[in-house]
């Protein structure tokens, strides 16, 4: 089995304009797929690579200018850092699960199994899905559901689960679905439990969060011109990066200096956002809501 096909390989590859002596970074090894490609084209180069899930490390490719951790890419400075691999001349990540991860039923990341409800990245933390919809008071399910998974009746939803929960702890994804099946519209079933599963997954993981971290420290580990690439795959996260890419910050507000001038650490290299086309869709489906974005480091003080 592939553990996953690489989205928008050339586009994400091309995005980077690869130095093939210089240092990369790919913050979402995976199943090292964009890490195999930068590798080819390097020379004396040297690719540092991060993923928390454990499972991604069995995918470790043979080469010794790869250095391949077993971390959340929020520690992206700290790690170049110690690495001396300082400064970047580019960063991937592709923010996606990984097919493996969507298909281990153990992991319950597919709104299709009705086995686990974990959804953690990173197994060694304590914190599971599980735990959220058996734990979490009312009013905190209630802003994840409707900030995090922009559930439409996410009001209604929180008060099903705590119901549901009261007479026995839920124990696993099947029952969880029974429990909010009168929440669940008729014709949009998939698409609200993907909503539902990704309120709770980034939760889990603390996604935003560590996605905000990592984008704020990129601009401390780039050289100047040094690119910033990332794909998304849903909004919430999408609007981060673009953000970022256009103001510097992952609010979006701009940012003046004391001549009025507005000052940004990167410059924007995709006006509008590079999508798979008909072919990839067509070829690995998980790829349809892929947004492709790309950066440059302006000059700045390290």
């Amino acid at each position: 089995m592939v553990y996953h096909e690489p989205v928008l390989l050339s586009e994400s590859i091309e995005g980077l304009a690869i130095h093939p002596d210089g240092n990369y970074v790919d913050a979402t090894y995976g199943g090292g797929g964009h890490a195999r490609k930068i590798l080819e084209l390097l020379r004396n180069g040297k690719l540092i690579a991060f993923d928390q899930d454990v499972d991604a490390m069995n995918n470790r490719i043979d080469d010794h200018r790869l250095l391949l951790l077993n971390h959340n890419f929020r520690y992206l400075k700290q790690f170049l850092r110690y690495y001396q691999m300082l400064p970047a001349d580019g960063i991937l990540a592709d923010l996606g699960m990984s097919s493996h991860q969507l298909d281990r039923p153990d992991r319950g990341f597919s709104t299709r199994f009705g086995d686990a409800l974990d959804l953690r990245m990173d197994r060694k933390k304590s914190l599971t899905a599980l735990r959220i919809v058996n734990e979490y008071p009312e009013e905190r399910l209630r802003v994840i559901l409707k900030d995090y998974g922009e559930v439409s009746n996410a009001y209604r939803l929180a008060g099903l689960i705590v119901r549901g929960r009261s007479s026995e702890p839920i124990a696993d994804g099947k029952q969880f679905q029974q429990i909010i099946a009168r929440c669940v519209p008729k014709n949009g079933e998939n698409k609200y439990l993907a909503q539902v599963y990704q309120a709770l997954r980034i939760e889990v993981n603390q996604e935003l969060e560590a996605l905000r971290e990592f984008l704020r420290q990129s601009v401390d580990v780039l050289r100047p011109g040094g690119r910033l690439v990332v794909i998304t795959y849903h909004s919430l996260e999408d609007r981060i990066v673009k953000n970022f890419m256009r103001t510097g910050n992952t609010e979006g507000e701009q940012v003046k200096d004391f001549f009025g001038k507005t000052r940004a650490p990167v410059r924007m290299i995709t006006r509008k956002p590079i999508v798979p086309g008909p072919e990839e869709q067509k070829r690995n489906p998980r790829s349809r809501s892929a947004k492709l974005r790309i950066a440059a480091a302006e000059s700045h003080e390290r």
